[in-house]
């Protein structure tokens, strides 16, 4: 299989997760500390398909370099957004 095709597909899958979650969240099936893990984790897979796609669309995967840049920018701006959705 392409690895745009294996991409894109794994890019559904980390969708359909987060859909879940936040619907799971919004209708009240997860209260309190779980309402708090399911927002971190779909943050976290926010961060992920970001990733996804800067390594197999744009490439990055083919310039360390610029990956490790681009991840690490990504890594401190999901940080920071993760602070302040516990901070609230």
């Amino acid at each position: 299989m392409v690895r745009v095709t294996r991409a894109w597909l794994f890019l559904l899958a980390l969708s359909a997760g987060s859909t879940a979650l936040s619907v799971a969240v919004a209708e009240g099936a997860l209260a309190g500390i779980l309402a708090t893990l399911g927002g971190a984790a779909i943050l976290t897979l926010a961060w992920a398909k970001a990733r996804m796609i800067l390594n197999a669309y744009l490439r990055l995967d083919e310039a360390p370099a610029l990956r490790r840049g681009f991840g690490l920018a990504l890594a401190l701006y999901a940080l920071v957004l993760l602070g302040l959705y516990l901070a609230g």
